[in-house]
């Protein structure tokens, strides 16, 4: 059993967003965490590193309880 990123992220070129949401929940807050990830880089947002922590655990929870719902 994956965990269905590469599968989301193929869902989501094809344009089955509701798709790709179900098989990875996650994956768009990933998106949305690496979009502002490199926006951080370029610019260094006084509070950047806060909020891509804050995402991250938030990506972290998402990740785990969609984990432990597909083993039950």
């Amino acid at each position: 059993m994956g965990c269905g990123l590469q599968r989301s992220i193929l869902l989501i070129l094809k344009g089955d967003f509701a798709e790709a949401f179900y098989m990875y929940p996650a994956i768009y807050t990933l998106f949305i965490m690496f979009g502002f990830l490199l926006l951080h880089l370029k610019f260094q947002f006084s509070k950047g590193h806060k909020v891509l922590l804050y995402l991250f655990i938030l990506n972290l929870f998402i990740i785990i309880v969609n984990y432990i719902l597909k083993i039950i």
